[in-house]
Order: structure tokens, then C-alpha cells, then sequence
């Protein structure tokens, strides 16, 4: 095994285990810690730029899907998610219907069309006042009583799928401080957002996987866009600190947990806008 493989499979391990934190504490999926590392350690060992960028965020959506289910199991233990706003009775009012088709026509059709870029820069210019809001912003602020229904959720739910897998992220950067806004104590939004990155994440990836399946090019053990190595390494290390982030994230008092996922939220837009910019 050359030493370029071993770093990177160190490399996929620590970003593993980093986003199973965030992932567990702050129900973003890791997506915004896996990108920009696979990103990099793609384009260290050589790689086209023509494909690492949309390797770094189809991998990143197969490892949201375990980092998902995973998370909303964690959650769902304490008794935090919102089952009747992540999949009511009637299927067609649910979010994660809306979130996921957005999120597959995203990475099926848009991913090869759009500049990675373009995307990253709109990404850190929505994450920092979102991150602003929940630094800044008064603790009891809410925009609304309650999540916006009826026609507004195939509206919101795909713009928020799509977008969600353009970035390769969990949605969680997006859905918690919207969810915050309309009413849901951050908690509940923490732990109900693990169940919509799911929802982004599985669509996502088999539009990817299917996107990217005669693209050349590509690092080796890859399908379509997603790198199995990546996904594996990733995976497993995530597996076991997302429990341990839920565990921090339940033990923190709710205005506490505002400004750290605020905080983290505004150095990972200043982060994607400073690789934009420079």
C-alpha cells in the first residue's frame, strides 16, 4: 500500500470521527467537515479538478446516509424528533418528500451543469447569516408560530434538497435555524434535522452515483461519483462519535447550544468563502 493511500485513509479517518460529532450534536450531517477535507485530499493525491469536487460531495452524501440514520436513532432515543413535521399521515405535507425529490434532481441533473463555486460562495453567504441569527439574534425570536404548510412545503422542502446536495451537506446548516425561526425549540430542530438529512442524502447519492458513472478520470474503488474508499473509512469512524455527540448536544442548556452551533455555522461559511476567494 503506497504512502499516499495510507495518509489518506488516516486523513478519512479523522474526518470520520469529526463529523459524527457534528453530526450528533448539531444534526448537519458532517457534510461541511467531509467536503472540503475530501476536497483536499483528492486534490493532493493528484486528481482532476474537473471531478474531485463533485467526488468530495457525492461521497460526502453516501456517508450523510449513515451519519443520518445513525443520528436520527440517537435523537429519536431521547424522544427530540418531530415525527409529525418529518413524515405526517399524509405524505404529500411531508418535507422530507419534498426535500428528497429536490435533493435528487439536484445531483442528478444540476451537480454536472453548475460550478462548484458558484454553489460554495452562495452556500457561505446564507450559512453566515444564519450563523449571525443564532449568535446575534434575541433567544426567543421566531419569524412564525409554526413551519410553514400547504403550498409553501414542495417550495422550500426542494429548494432546500437541492441546494443541501449541491453542497454535499445534510440540510441540518438550513433546517435548524428555519425550524428555530418558526417556532421548534433547537433541540427538537437539532434532532429533527438528522431525519431530513436523510431525506437528502439517499436521493442524493443515487443521483450521483448515477451522474458521474461514465465520467472519466475518477480516484480508483469509485462508482459514479461517490469514492467507495471514502465512504468507508468515513463511515466507520463516524459510526461510533455520533452517539457521543447527541449525548453532548442533550446535556447542554438550549441558549448554550444556539451560540456553539452558530459559531461552528460561521467558521465553516468563512472557511468555504475564504477557498472561493483565495
Amino acid at each position: 500500500m503506497s504512502p499516499d493511500i495510507i495518509l489518506l485513509i488516516i486523513t478519512l479517518a479523522g474526518v470520520g470521527a469529526l463529523a459524527g460529532l457534528t453530526a450528533g450534536m448539531f444534526g448537519i450531517g458532517g457534510g461541511a467537515v467531509i467536503v472540503p477535507a475530501l476536497f483536499y485530499a483528492f486534490t493532493t493525491l493528484g486528481y482532476s479538478s474537473d471531478v474531485t469536487m463533485h467526488m468530495a460531495v457525492g461521497t460526502s452524501t453516501a456517508v450523510i446516509v449513515v451519519n443520518a440514520i445513525r443520528s436520527v436513532r440517537a435523537h429519536n432515543s431521547h424522544g427530540a424528533v418531530d415525527w409529525d413535521l418529518l413524515w405526517p399521515k399524509n405524505a404529500l405535507q411531508s418535507y422530507a418528500l419534498w426535500i428528497g425529490i429536490g435533493a435528487f434532481v439536484a445531483s442528478l441533473w444540476l451537480a454536472p451543469r453548475m460550478s462548484g463555486e458558484h454553489l460554495t460562495m452562495l452556500f457561505a453567504v446564507i450559512a453566515t447569516f444564519m450563523a449571525l441569527q443564532f449568535i446575534f439574534g434575541r433567544p426567543d425570536f421566531t419569524l412564525c408560530k409554526t413551519v410553514p404548510g400547504g403550498a409553501a412545503r414542495p417550495l422550500v422542502g426542494g429548494t432546500i434538497g437541492g441546494l443541501s446536495a449541491l453542497m454535499g451537506i445534510g440540510g441540518g446548516s438550513i433546517t435548524v435555524p428555519l425550524m428555530a425561526i418558526c417556532g421548534v425549540p433547537i433541540h427538537r430542530a437539532v434532532a429533527t434535522a438528522s431525519g431530513f438529512g436523510l431525506a437528502i442524502a439517499l436521493p442524493a447519492t443515487i443521483g450521483f452515483i448515477i451522474s458521474g458513472w461514465n465520467v472519466t478520470g475518477k480516484p480508483d474503488f469509485s462508482i459514479g461519483y461517490v469514492n467507495l474508499l471514502g465512504f468507508i473509512f468515513v463511515a466507520a469512524l463516524a459510526f461510533f462519535t455520533i452517539p457521543v455527540g447527541a449525548k453532548l448536544a442533550h446535556g447542554m442548556n438550549q441558549k448554550r447550544l444556539k451560540l456553539v452551533f452558530g459559531i461552528c455555522l460561521l467558521l465553516i461559511a468563512l472557511n468555504m468563502a475564504r477557498k472561493v476567494v483565495f
